[in-house]
């Protein structure tokens, strides 16, 4: 039985297209989601708990695991060179594996830089940027 394989997603060349990408990436593997994000970067997969590396790609392997969709839309994006600060409001509905169904929203707070291909990539994303801790 031959296997479908999904490529994994290229960093977007413009802003206004990466948090759609980024969307579109959730679905697909935590590596692919995580190949948008510079090698260094923070993720904050729960307020006051930022994380780096092996233990970003398993926060992002848990986030995917809930087999929901992420919806997202910029609020505000500002820009100065190759550095953004994207204020963005996102939202996932679905049902738990223990059938229960769940809906979260929240208001992130992120940081992206355009690197030296042109591409734009998280180096800070904080999707609670506005929770208290």
């Amino acid at each position: 039985m031959a296997t479908h394989h999904v490529p994994e997603p290229r960093p977007a060349t413009n802003l206004a297209d990466h948090i759609s990408l980024y969307c579109a990436a959730y679905g697909t593997s935590a590596e692919g989601l995580d190949s948008l994000y510079e090698d260094q970067a923070l993720l904050v997969p729960r307020p006051g708990h930022p994380v780096t590396g092996t233990e970003r790609l398993a926060a992002h392997r848990h986030m995917i695991s809930m087999g929901t969709a992420l919806e997202a839309q910029a609020r505000h994006t500002y820009v100065v060179d190759d550095i953004a600060l994207l204020i963005v409001d996102w939202t996932m509905k679905g049902t738990a594996p223990d059938g229960q169904d769940f809906h979260y929203q929240g208001t992130a707070a992120d940081v992206a830089r355009k690197g030296q291909d042109g591409r734009w990539r998280y180096v800070i994303d904080n999707p609670f940027g506005t929770a208290a801790l």
